[in-house]
Parts: C-alpha cells; structure tokens; sequence
C-alpha cells in the first residue's frame, strides 16, 4: 500500500484510464436504451441520435449522477472488510473496471443488449466474494438491487401501456387524428420537459453547490415544461397533413406528429440514462480515488470530485459514437415493430421510471427498463406484435453477464495481487 501511496498520481491515472474503459463500454451498449426506440422508429437517423445523445448524456452523467454513484460505491460490499488492506480495495475495483468493460466492449460488437448494471454488479461480487471472503458483501444490498432489475421493467412496461393507450383514446381514435394530435401533443412535451427539469434542479444542482426546496424546484420544473411545450408548438405549426401518404396509411400524418415528440422524449431518455449508468464506471473509480486522498483509510466520507464525473460522462459519449449503433439496431427494429407514437410511448415510460430510481439512489438496469417499455407497448396490440425469439437472446445475454462479469474480475484481482503484491 505504501508503494501506491507514493505513487498515488500513476494509480489515479490508471484507474482514470479504467473507468474511462468502462464509460466507453457503457456508452457503446447503452445508448441503444436511449436512443434505439427512435432510429427504430425512424424519427430520428443514426447520426442525428448520436449527436443528441451525446449533448443530452453528458449532461445527465455530470449535472444529475453522483446520487447512483454513492450507492454503487458504498453498498454492495463492506468496506470496512479491507481496513487490514485497502489496497485489496484498489485491486478490486480495477477488476471490475476492466471486467466489466470489456464484456460490454464484446457484446456491443456482437450487438447484444447487454446490462451494464449486472455487468458491474456482478464484477464487484465476484472479486469481493472469491477473492476476499463471502462476509464482505452486502447479500441484502445485492437482493435489493436484483430486485429492482424485476420491478423496473414491470413499471416501465406498466407506464408505456397506459401512455400507449392514452395515445390511442385521445388520439388515434378520434375522426380527425392529426388536428387532434397537434392539440395533445404538447401536453406530452410538458411531460417530458417537466421530468427532465425536475430532476436536473433536485439533484443535478447538488453538484455546483447548490441546494433548492422541493417547492422552488417544482415551481421551476412547471416553467420548464411549459419551455419544452411552446418550443413543440412551433415545431408543430410547420406540419401540415399529407392526403397522398395518408391514403396508403391512415396515421402517417399523425406519426410525423409524434416523430417531432420523439425528438424531445430521446432528449429525456438519453439525459435519465446518463444519470443512472454513469454510476457503472464512476463509482469504483470514486471508491479508489477515496482510499489514496485518505492516505489508505477507508471509510470516510468524501465528496465525488468533478473530475471523476467528468471522466465518465466523456467515456460514455466516446463509445456510443464509435460502437453504439450496433446494439442500437437489435434494440430499436428487432424487439417489435415501432412507430414514432409507440416509440415515444416507450421512451417517456423508460425515462421516467429511470429518473425516479435515480432520485431514490437504486442503480437499476436501464437495458431492462427500456426492453420492458418496449414490451409494454407491444403488449398493446398483442402478444403476436412481439419478436419472441430476440426476445428470448436478450434474456439469455442478460443471464450470461452475471457469470462472465464475476469471472473476469476474479482473474484481474488475481493478476493485480501478482503485479503489485499482496
């Protein structure tokens, strides 16, 4: 431990190095979650969705994503276990930072929409219980977690049911379906800048210093919806209905309605996520940069510094831009058939109950959250709409990251232990 201590600038560096590793993987599977449901639905091509994701990412990672990073830091395993060697600790977390990275990495160029939740989990378990002793894991902490990998999809799907289903009463359903949309739609929008305002004010102003009520903060999330709905507005004025298209599909004007939604609810989805999943790749690196500031003490309270944060949310960008559009094509055309109304459906859900996990500190799997949306907006017109075969190669990838996740971390610890010593 001494050794690191002395060189406590070259460790920072390669565990910087590390988490940046994990960023990218994060960044190159995950963004089919935010992103996937609209190039799926056409609203939106893949460079277009890159790019805005990489604005929207960014912003989440940094401004909203230290409240998921405490947890994955602090609550999987007992840090007070490796007081007698904390740079066990170090080792550790570096496993899981290549670990899991490189699994993403390997399943996002096989396309696989993988969890990077159970990615990062399993690597931390895996180290923790091999290679340290099964008592320095929070058994009870990780049952919460899987968990919440069940209930997450379950409300997403629950919630893009009911705004499907809203979507087809107040909408769809009515003899004039596009003046009818132009009028409903920007209550959608309000929803959507609500949420993403929302939880920027409450937790993302932690982070600069700041601290706001939660009525200030509602007040403040009222004006930003309001913001999102009159820029929808003008959005809309500029579409009109086309006879021709509609002849051969009786809702084609109508989706180029939804389509400009799409736009705003990928803006939120892709700003929940990068505020949920960039606890995936900063919190073992935060955990490293607290035991060498503390002189190899654990357990002491520590602010997240912006720098940690900052290496994350730039990792993420990089790896959707150079990998994400693999795994964003299984996500957004294979699972079932979208239209930008579907997909906006399923967007909103996914969003939404990411940002409330976010806001509660739960690192729930958002490749879960979003494949549950999308079911439940397949569920809407039956279960014949729904790809069960792909469906069924996403479980099976989901249950093979847990095992490859622990497995490749076991063998970093070790690899660790011999380079360094023990």
């Amino acid at each position: 431990m001494e050794w690191m201590l002395e060189h406590s600038t070259l460790m920072l560096l390669i565990a910087g190095g590390a988490g940046f590793f994990m960023a990218l993987g994060v960044g190159a599977n995950d963004v089919a979650n935010a992103m996937g449901t609209s190039v799926g639905a056409r609203a939106l091509t893949v460079k277009q969705a890159v790019l805005i994701a990489i604005v929207f990412e960014f912003a989440g990672a940094y401004l909203a994503g230290g409240e998921v990073t405490a947890t994955i830091r602090k609550g999987i395993i007992d840090a007070e276990v490796f007081n007698q060697t904390p740079h066990y600790l170090i080792y550790g977390m570096l496993s899981a930072l290549l670990a899991a990275g490189i699994w993403l990495v390997v399943a996002s160029w096989a396309g696989w929409p993988v969890s990077t939740t159970h990615s990062i989990v399993g690597a931390i378990v895996g180290f923790a219980a091999v290679g340290v002793g099964m008592d320095s894991v929070h058994w009870g902490q990780v049952g919460s977690i899987v968990a919440s990998w069940v209930t997450s999809p379950l409300l997403a799907g629950f919630l893009s049911f009911a705004l499907i289903k809203s979507v087809q009463k107040l909408v769809l359903n009515h003899d004039d379906p596009f003046q009818r949309a132009k009028k409903v739609v920007p209550f959608y929008m309000f929803l959507v800048g609500f949420v993403i305002t929302k939880v920027t004010l409450v937790k993302g102003l932690k982070h600069v210093g700041l601290e706001m009520s939660f009525g200030s903060s509602s007040l403040w999330a009222v004006a930003g919806g309001l913001v999102v709905a009159g820029l929808g507005v003008l959005f809309l004025n500029r579409i009109h209905p086309d006879p021709e298209a509609d002849k051969d599909f009786r809702f084609s004007s109508v989706e180029r309605v939804f389509a400009v939604l799409m736009i705003f609810t990928a803006c939120a989805m892709a700003f929940a996520h990068g505020s949920n999943d960039v606890a995936n790749a900063v919190g073992p690196l935060a955990a490293i940069s607290s035991v060498l500031a503390n002189g190899g003490v654990i357990g002491k309270e520590s602010i997240i510094p912006g720098w940690i944060l900052l290496v994350g949310a730039m990792g993420i960008v990089f790896g959707l831009a150079v990998l994400g559009a693999r795994v964003m094509a299984t996500v957004g055309t294979k699972i079932t058939e979208l239209t930008p109304s579907r997909g906006f459906a399923a967007e909103l859900g996914a969003a939404t109950t990411v940002v409330l996990a976010s806001g509660t500190g739960l690192p729930i799997s958002t490749t879960h959250t979003l494949v549950g949306a999308v079911l439940g907006v397949g569920m809407a017109r039956g279960i014949g709409s729904l790809n069960l075969r792909v469906i069924s190669t996403i479980f099976t990838s989901w249950i093979v990251t847990l095992p490859a996740g622990a497995l490749l971390s076991i063998l970093f610890f070790y690899f660790f232990k011999g380079l360094f010593g023990a």
